[in-house]
């Protein structure tokens, strides 16, 4: 079990990281203020369920195994990014598709859910960061290291996931006025995918 200071100096910095308008929050912010809140709580929750895989595989070791070879570590990074940008250019297509008059069709509660679960669990960068990050605060002469990850890597699944269904509350709010207007709507799919795509061409240059 860590020591109380340590736990305390990992949720400060915790905090610190979690709120910064990062791909999560800006995945959230966007789904629930153009789709509604529910939606974007159901992409808080893919996004918590995606890191809770990650961290499960940190405390297995299977990530470190993954990430030590670079072609696993293409492979898994292009996989990603690749269904960020099928996700982006759907959304843009069925946009065009669409008559000028026509909102975006609703996205539903479950398909949102899978698809940020999915690109988390597909974003190798996420597995770095807890394979890089949650072994700082552990103290081998501790002991149950494996139980230290854990309680880590759990605290950061429950304080990111605060974050995203924050970040969806607020935005939802804010995104049933804007919902209101016809214009806006029409612009659904385009942001929607635009950022979609940006965040997989980012994710697919990106370096180990």
């Amino acid at each position: 079990m860590p020591e109380l200071p340590v736990l305390l100096t990992y949720i400060a910095v915790l905090t610190g990281f979690v709120f910064f308008p990062g791909p999560s929050i800006l995945l959230t912010l966007t789904r629930s203020s153009i789709s509604g809140m529910r939606i974007g709580v159901a992409t808080s929750l893919g996004i918590g369920l995606g890191d809770l895989f990650h961290t499960a595989m940190a405390v297995a070791g299977i990530s470190a195994i993954l990430l030590a070879s670079a072609q696993a570590f293409t492979l898994i990074k292009l996989l990603g990014a690749g269904y960020l940008i099928y996700i982006g250019l759907r959304s843009l297509f069925e946009g065009r598709l669409r008559k000028a008059s026509e909102a975006a069709p609703p996205i539903s509660t479950g398909q949102a859910f899978r698809q940020a679960c999915l690109a988390e669990i597909l974003n190798p960068k996420s597995a770095m960061f807890f394979l890089a990050f949650l072994p700082q605060f552990v103290d081998p002469g501790l002991g149950q290291i494996a139980l230290q990850l854990t309680i880590f890597g759990l605290l950061f699944v429950l304080m990111g996931t605060f974050a995203t269904l924050v970040t969806a509350v607020a935005a939802g709010h804010v995104g049933r006025f804007l919902r209101q207007n016809p214009g806006i709507q029409r612009w659904q799919s385009k942001v929607v995918g635009s950022i979609y795509c940006a965040l997989g061409i980012r994710l697919a240059f990106q370096e180990r």
